[in-house]
């Protein structure tokens, strides 16, 4: 009796340890982009993902500062490149312009690449400081959702998992109480914020996986090693790539596309982000 439930324990406590798990690669595409270095994809299996979900292909995409270094010749490759990907949902995690006049160009080429289950999106700084109003307008009238603290149920088959955006991340005076305390610890929930700090300072309880940008990787790096500028208040700890907050929470932070101050990437490649979903199925037998 004793030996069976030392093996039960045991069996529960790594069925908890490995209740998600995360692999990255780099995906080869067969032709060149301009403007997009690379596509990573991260494989998550997770105990909350619904069976309907499997290989549920998600696209990410952060920080595209139009016109910056990214030009209208990389937002043709852009779109190209999401087509060829052939994401069932495209996110959006903000800053998407350098000027007001860029935005109508930008989110119609975006819009053009129709996934099936649509197109969210969150605000950045940059959108906040400048036509905010007219941003939402134009996604919104492109059937793009727009998410400050709301929610999107994608519903496959009877199954669903639930995009949580939030609304303007550095004001945590009025945003800062999550948009998942709302939700059931057995939704599979993926938190959408413009920056990965959010994901550190404030009870995100209920979310498995949290999609941020706002880093640019740094932008300028001492061979990838090391970012003299990381636009974070954890420094280096949320520069890009998988991180995990102190309550455990992934966060995918990607370096973004686009550049904001100075036209120039070191060691920071501009980057579009896959994740494909997978059920995680703890047998007991």
């Amino acid at each position: 009796m004793k030996k069976n439930l030392l093996i039960l324990i045991f069996l529960l406590c790594a069925g908890l340890a490995a209740a998600q798990q995360i692999t990255h690669k780099r995906v080869h595409l067969p032709f060149s982009h301009p403007g997009v270095t690379r596509v990573r994809q991260y494989d998550v299996w997770g105990k909350d993902v619904p069976k309907a979900f499997d290989g549920f292909r998600i696209a990410f995409i952060s920080d595209t500062h139009y016109k910056s270094k990214f030009t209208r010749k990389g937002l043709a490759s852009l779109t190209k490149m999401l087509r060829a990907l052939q994401p069932d949902l495209l996110l959006m995690g903000g800053d998407y312009q350098e000027g007001c006049e860029y935005v109508p160009e930008l989110m119609d080429s975006i819009a053009s690449v129709k996934p099936p289950y649509g197109i969210d999106g969150v605000m950045g700084n940059n959108d906040y400081e400048r036509c905010h109003d007219s941003i939402v307008s134009i996604m919104t009238h492109l059937g793009m959702k727009v998410l400050e603290h709301q929610l999107d149920t994608i519903v496959r088959d009877t199954s669903r998992i639930i995009i949580a955006g939030v609304r303007n991340p550095f004001d945590l005076v009025h945003n800062g109480v999550s948009p998942t305390l709302s939700l059931h610890p057995s939704d599979y929930v993926i938190l959408l914020t413009h920056t990965p700090d959010y994901v550190e300072e404030v009870n995100n309880a209920n979310t498995d996986l949290a999609l941020a940008g706002h880093t640019h990787g740094g932008q300028v790096t001492l061979f990838g090693l090391y970012a003299p500028i990381v636009p974070s208040h954890y420094g280096q700890r949320f520069l890009r790539g998988l991180k995990y907050s102190t309550s455990g929470i992934p966060i995918i932070i990607t370096n973004g596309i686009g550049t904001s101050d100075m036209k120039l990437r070191m060691f920071a490649p501009s980057e579009v982000v896959v994740v494909v979903l997978h059920p995680f199925v703890i047998s007991m037998k």
